[in-house]
Formats: C-alpha cells, sequence, structure tokens
C-alpha cells in the first residue's frame, strides 16, 4: 500500500514543479515510508510522485512510477492486485507477457494495460487499489479506484491545475489550491458523520466512484468517467438469478469463497496479522487464516476500562481456542483522549465517527509487530447484520398500522424522560439478563426508537437511523442537501424488501465512506496496510444471490457467515449483543473533554466563522451537558469539523512515525 499525488498543469511544466509535486508527496509521506519518486512529462504539463510501502517485492524492481516496457504508459499505483500472478500467467499464455523486471503486482497491473486496455484489465483484477496512469501517446490521464472503494482518489480543477491523488493534504500542497468550502457537501456531512461520494468538504474536488475509471483527454474541458463495475446491475442480477441451493451449500460457498479471498490477501512478503474484536466477522477471519496457516496468526486487539466498552476479553477467548499468537493492549482514557488531537491530520476532511479512536489505537499496536493487518469488515453489509434491518423489516411493518396521532403521542411520554431515567428504570429488569447479553445505553436506544415511532415510512425511517443532525439544514449556513437522482430512487424500488434497499445503501453508502475511510487514514497514518478480506467482489457478489431467509434465519443475523464460524469456534464464546467499537465519547465530553469542546462550540466562534448556526448547536450542548440527554454523536460531529477547520491554519504535516 502507497500513496501517490499528481497534477496536470495548464502548460509545459516550470523548473520549480518537480519540487511542487515532491513536497506535495511529502505530506503523505505516512502512506509510504520506504520509497519516493518523481515522473514528468514536461512538454504536457504532467508530474507523478509516489510514497511506497513496500509490501510486495521488496527490491528496486517495485520503483514507482513506473514506466511499462514499451515506455508508452507511466504508473502510480495504491493497494494490491491480489491475483497478479494469474493475471501474469494469462499474459503469459496470449503471447503478451514482457521480460519482467521484478515479480510486483504494479508491473503486471501496467503490462496488462497496456495488453488489454484498462477497461478489460480491470475487470480481470482482483484487489484493492487506486491509481493513476498517464498514456504519453494519448496524452491522456486514466485514474482508477476499485469495485468497493476500499482505496481513496480524489481529484479535481484549482487554479486551472487539475489536480489528484490519495489524500487531500498532498493536493493542498499544491500552489494553485483555492480549497473552497463546500456547504452543501457540510449538510451532507453533519447528518452522516462523513461526506459521502463522489463529493468531497472543498467545491469542485471529488472522489473517484468505487468501480470506475476516469479519463481525461488532452484539451478536454471534461474528464469522462466509466464503469467497469456496476453495484446496482450486480444487486439486480443477484436477485434476478438467487442462490439455488440448501442452506448448508450456501454456507459451504460462503466459506468456499473467503477462503479464496484469503489466499491471496495472506500473501505479502514483510509480517502479517488480524485485528480481532472476537465478534462473529473478524473471529471468521481469523479462524480461517489461523486453519490456512502452519504458524500461529498474529492477532490484535484493544481494551477499555470503563464499563461497557471492553471487549478485549472476548477477543482473547477467541484467540486462545483457535491458537493465535496474541497481543492485547488495555489503553487508559488519556492515551484514548491523546489521539483526538491528531485526528484533523489523520482525516484530511471532517469525519465523525468516533470508532476512529480505537482503530487508530489498534492499528499503532500492530504496526509494532506486523506491516499488514487484515480486518472483518464487511460482514454486516454482505449477509444483513445490522440491528436497523431488524427495524425496518419487522417493527415498521406493525408500527405503520398505528395511528400517527397515537405513536406520536407514546414518542412524546418516552421523550419525556432523559435517557439517563430510563437507564435507571431499566436497570432491575436489564440485571436478570447475563451481562454479556445486556444491551448498552438502553436509555438513548429508547429516546431513537421514539423518533422512528413518529416516521411516516420506512425510507424516514432508514434515514433517521443513518443521521446524526436529523435536519442538518436547521444547524449549518447556507447550502442544499443534494437529494437521491432518480435513477438511483428507481434502483431501490427494484431491490423489493426494505431489508435490501438499507443493505444495498450501507454497502454503496456507509461502508466506502465511513467504514473504509475509518481503516484506510488510522491504518495508513502508521504505515500499516489494512486489508479486508470480506470484500472480495467475488464474496460481494455471492452474498446477492443468498436469499433473505438465508442471510436471517433461526433468529439469527448473518447465518452463513456465523455457521462457518461455528464450524471453528464455539458458539458461547462469540454469541452476544451486538454493540459498536466506541468509546465513551459522551462521558469524556462532560469530564476531561469539556473544556476543548467548549472553545470550539463557543457562540461569538462560532458566530464569526459562519459555518454553523450558534443556537441549536449551544442548546445541544448545554442538554448534553446537564444530562438530560446524550447528544454525543450529534457534537461530535460539530467538534470534528471544527477541530479539522481550526487545523487548515497549519500546514499540513506527518504523524510521526509510531513503528519501533
Amino acid at each position: 500500500m502507497c500513496g501517490f499525488v499528481g497534477f496536470i498543469a495548464r502548460g509545459p511544466l516550470s523548473a520549480q514543479d518537480p519540487h511542487t509535486v515532491r513536497a506535495m508527496a511529502s505530506a503523505i509521506a505516512h502512506r509510504g515510508p520506504d520509497d519516493e519518486g518523481v515522473w514528468t512529462d514536461d512538454g504536457a504539463g504532467v508530474a507523478l510522485a509516489h510514497r511506497r510501502l513496500s509490501i510486495v517485492d521488496l527490491s528496486p524492481a517495485g520503483h514507482q512510477p513506473m514506466a511499462s516496457h514499451s515506455g508508452r504508459f507511466v504508473i502510480v499505483f495504491n493497494g494490491e492486485i491480489y491475483n497478479h500472478a494469474d493475471v501474469r500467467e494469462s499474459l503469459a499464455a496470449e503471447g503478451k507477457a514482457p521480460r519482467w523486471r521484478g515479480h510486483s503486482d504494479t508491473e503486471v497491473l501496467i503490462e496488462a494495460v497496456a495488453a488489454w486496455g484498462v477497461g478489460p484489465a480491470l475487470q480481470r483484477c482482483v484487489g484493492m487499489f487506486a491509481f493513476a496512469l498517464w498514456d504519453r501517446a494519448e496524452r491522456s490521464l486514466i485514474l482508477a479506484r476499485d469495485r468497493l472503494g476500499e482505496k481513496p482518489l480524489y481529484y479535481g480543477l484549482s487554479g486551472g491545475t487539475f489536480l489528484f491523488g490519495s489524500e487531500l493534504k498532498a493536493l493542498r500542497r499544491h500552489p494553485d489550491w483555492q480549497g473552497e468550502i463546500d456547504r452543501d457537501a457540510l449538510q451532507m456531512y453533519t447528518r452522516r458523520n462523513h461526506v459521502p461520494s463522489p463529493y468531497s468538504i472543498y467545491r469542485g474536488i471529488h472522489k473517484l466512484p468505487p468501480g470506475t475509471f476516469l479519463e481525461l483527454k488532452p484539451g478536454a474541458r471534461d474528464s469522462t468517467i466509466h464503469t467497469y463495475w456496476d453495484s446496482g446491475a450486480m444487486a439486480r442480477e443477484g436477485l434476478r438469478k438467487p442462490f439455488q441451493g440448501t442452506p448448508k451449500e450456501a454456507v459451504d460457498q460462503t466459506e468456499a469463497l473467503l477462503r479464496q479471498a484469503l489466499a491471496g490477501q495472506m500473501m505479502a512478503d514483510v509480517p502479517l496479522g488480524a485485528f480481532l474484536s472476537g465478534g462473529i466477522d473478524s473471529s471468521t477471519v481469523v479462524a480461517l487464516m489461523q486453519s490456512m496457516s502452519l504458524r500461529p496468526i498474529k492477532t490484535f486487539a484493544i481494551g477499555f476500562h470503563e464499563a461497557g466498552y471492553d471487549e478485549a476479553h472476548y477477543a482473547k477467548a477467541v484467540a486462545r481456542h483457535i491458537g493465535t499468537e496474541h497481543t492485547e493492549l488495555y489503553v487508559t482514557k488519556n492515551e484514548a483522549m491523546a489521539v483526538i488531537p491528531r485526528l484533523a491530520s489523520i482525516y484530511c476532511e471532517p469525519f465523525a465517527d468516533s470508532s476512529q479512536i480505537p482503530t487508530f489505537l489498534v492499528s499503532q499496536m500492530a504496526r509494532r509487530k506486523v506491516t499488514v493487518s487484515l480486518s472483518g469488515d464487511g460482514g454486516d453489509e454482505l449477509f444483513c447484520g445490522y440491528n436497523r434491518y431488524d427495524i425496518a423489516n419487522r417493527l415498521w411493518p406493525i408500527l405503520s398500522r398505528i395511528p400517527r396521532i397515537a405513536r406520536s403521542g407514546a414518542a412524546r411520554a418516552i421523550t419525556a424522560l432523559p435517557p439517563r431515567v430510563w437507564d435507571a428504570i431499566a436497570r432491575l429488569p436489564l440485571a436478570a439478563i447475563p451481562e454479556r447479553k445486556r444491551p448498552r445505553l438502553a436509555g438513548d436506544k429508547l429516546h431513537k426508537a421514539a423518533n422512528i415511532v413518529r416516521l411516516n415510512s420506512e425510507v424516514e425511517v432508514y434515514q433517521a437511523l443513518i443521521s446524526q443532525w436529523q435536519q442538518p439544514s436547521d444547524i449549518v449556513v447556507g447550502g442544499h442537501e443534494p437529494q437521491p437522482t432518480l435513477e438511483f430512487i428507481a434502483l431501490l424500488e427494484e431491490l423489493g424488501s426494505p431489508m435490501r434497499r438499507m443493505m444495498y445503501q450501507d454497502l454503496t453508502g456507509y461502508m466506502p465512506g465511513d467504514i473504509l475511510v475509518k481503516v484506510d487514514r488510522a491504518s495508513m497514518a502508521v504505515s500499516l496496510e489494512s486489508r479486508v478480506p470480506m470484500l472480495d467482489h467475488r464474496l460481494v457478489e455471492f452474498s446477492w444471490t443468498l436469499p433473505l431467509d438465508i442471510l436471517r434465519r433461526d433468529g439469527l443475523s448473518k447465518w452463513p457467515l456465523r455457521q462457518v464460524l461455528y464450524r471453528h469456534v464455539p458458539r458461547n464464546l462469540v454469541e452476544r449483543p451486538k454493540t459498536g467499537f466506541g468509546v465513551p465519547i459522551d462521558s469524556w465530553l462532560r469530564g476531561p473533554l469539556r473544556d476543548w469542546a467548549e472553545s470550539l462550540l463557543a457562540q461569538d466562534r462560532l458566530s464569526r466563522e459562519g459555518f454553523f448556526k450558534p443556537a441549536p448547536i449551544r442548546k445541544a450542548w448545554s442538554d448534553h451537558l446537564s444530562g438530560n440527554r446524550n447528544l454525543h454523536y450529534q457534537l461530535w460531529t460539530v467538534l470534528m469539523f471544527q477541530a479539522w477547520h481550526e487545523s487548515l491554519a497549519q500546514p499540513a504535516t506527518r504523524v510521526p512515525d509510531l513503528a519501533p
């Protein structure tokens, strides 16, 4: 895994431009501390720079920017092509293989493009990646991104220069950078806690959508985006041709495809391990990894001393049963909070999923022993695991038959009592439930349910469940939140059930916009490559053929995945209520983070900066401090924007190297 940046100037390059692109790349040195390189086409005004984290082929033969053997193409590449050996064999079988310089996947990719063209080459590749490729013959630029959006790629015009790269902090180093904050994107951010693709927080700067490649031809004012993997077509095809086998055969196929993905992703020329939370997804990945390895797999987990936030003991029990070489670290409150000042540097646009903190900490710990770590992300989206799917599928049909006036009255009665009061009321009945199965933050969840009771449709239910601020226009000054296109709405209708529609929106929205951004930035901040085997596109495509009565069976979500896991780990080690990977931001904001938050949320500051309306934010802050409501999710969204915006006054800096 690496990082790259580049630009196409308005005319021929100046003598300063190679230094400029090198300085841009230095802003993302954490993505590639092992090597750097610059390539320019002075007459065409093109400059490319690369930072390398050596994973496959550690020799100089893997150096980038890399030219094809013909000299026609030059590439900067971030990610991994897991089946590069197979692609290499295909080139040889067709008589299109060059005399190879090394065994890097980058060399295989650029020769595949030279032999077959961009689209056909990408369709043959299995991996996570983003790259920029300059065609010297056509004088055209190609930008491409993997099918699910694991690797980032930003691009856009600024001051007449076309900029592109792995992170925004690199683009900001160019002298033509303008960086006007997009208030439409800010509204989307305050709803979702991230800026969704294809938008970025800056006007005119975009994220390349997953499964596409962009082509910019000489003299063209606008680029053209081509789709080589269509998630909508994939979902339609899966529903049109559902899996016809037995439930056991579905489990067998799930395991076979996950093993196939792991066979590619466990290959590296550097030490490799895995994150382990002790939940269904990560435990399944680790169990299969260990079954495929002759040595104990290195696994990593962190724990917290705060009650209700510690899952390390679950991970330890699973690791002991499977037989991994397990490392755990219990993090103090001060150690966790020490990460917060670094978040604006790690996440180069506003990002407010608070699990970014433990994700960074576990990445930091893992990097001391390995260079590559696999995760269990994707299991909920592929195998119907989120609790909100149950709400849409079971609760809403019942609620919708109750007159809205009655539902609204019930909701008012529930929200009349603060969450902490409901917590106290629930304490006695919950005491009868085993601690490991006891729901956390019962009062907050009851308030959230009350808000859902008031709604009019399952579309509104999903919107409410994913929203931090229910009405972003109530707090953001200016801007307009873009609405879904008619084509997207029509696609959702074709998917049929509410559960399917929610799964698709999570797979194409929440997953690349939140989960994958969180993991990529946190891991790369410490020069750790993170891989996500569940997002092998072959497994994704198969999961969409599985009927809902297989995905959710015997009262269990993620049924096929659980059955795979039960072949390796006893049920009692992994069965417990679903929890997030979080930290107690709610209590921290009332305690040790209070002064920091107050400075960012001060009324005169909000008024002066002009992005947020002070009144509703100050009220939310007051309500949270009083303990009457837990509004830490909403407040964290504003705080992360404020901290990020404050950081813009400082030059982009590298997170210190934390590896030994």
